[in-house]
């Protein structure tokens, strides 16, 4: 049995990723959360995500390698760690918005990413940029303006409507993808019909994470 462990530095992500599990159909397959909240709290203080908490990063995540097949970090502001760590891991170490990113841009066209935090924006439109090298899409970073505070403010159906409405008009502005980059935005994907919802993190990137650990 698969066994993927999960860095999160939400708690609510927990859940989110159990959820995406059973959405995805994947058998065999068993999660192991981490919270570590005080990593994403440290680069919304300093406003980016620095070397230091890059390090403390690489190393929770090399340690999580110790009983697991894989590893998936959840966090888009610390996804660079992710990249940093998995050279020398005796396991796949993975970032989970990178199974996102290549799903985003396949067919080229324009594609509008959006996040809730600010620290995201950078690390994710570097991710996303690389991928569309290859396709030739055109890539946006957008920031939704007040979905954070009302998540911070403990109003998950604000923050999950606000998600969709910024997602609902990029489609209505002529994107022809829209990416949600953190996972803890998945949810607002189901509030919009099926013909324009926006593409999410945690079932692309448990599947790849699945993916990597049994070729392992």
């Amino acid at each position: 049995m698969p066994r993927i462990a999960c860095l999160h530095t939400i708690d609510s992500n927990a859940a989110v990723f159990d959820e995406a599990l059973r959405a995805t159909g994947l058998t065999g397959v068993s999660l192991r959360h981490t919270v570590r909240a005080d990593l994403l709290a440290a680069a919304e203080r300093a406003g980016r995500l620095t070397p230091e908490i890059a390090a403390e990063t690489v190393a929770v995540l090399r340690g999580l390698c110790a009983e697991a097949d894989a590893v998936l970090l959840t966090c888009s502001t610390l996804g660079p760690a992710a990249e940093q760590a998995a050279p020398d891991a005796p396991v796949p170490v993975l970032r989970v918005d990178a199974a996102l990113a290549a799903e985003a841009v396949k067919e080229g066209g324009r594609v509008v990413v959006l996040c809730a935090v600010a620290t995201t924006v950078e690390p994710t439109r570097r991710l996303f940029e690389a991928a569309a090298r290859a396709t030739g899409a055109e890539v946006s970073v957008q920031v939704v303006p007040g979905a954070w505070e009302a998540f911070k403010a403990g109003d998950p159906d604000r923050y999950r409507t606000l998600v969709a409405r910024a997602a609902g008009a990029a489609r209505e502005d002529g994107a022809t993808q829209v990416a949600l980059a953190q996972a803890s935005m998945a949810g607002a994907a189901a509030l919009l019909p099926e013909d324009i919802r926006p593409l999410t993190s945690p079932t692309v990137g448990l599947a790849a994470a699945a993916t990597a650990s049994r070729a392992g």
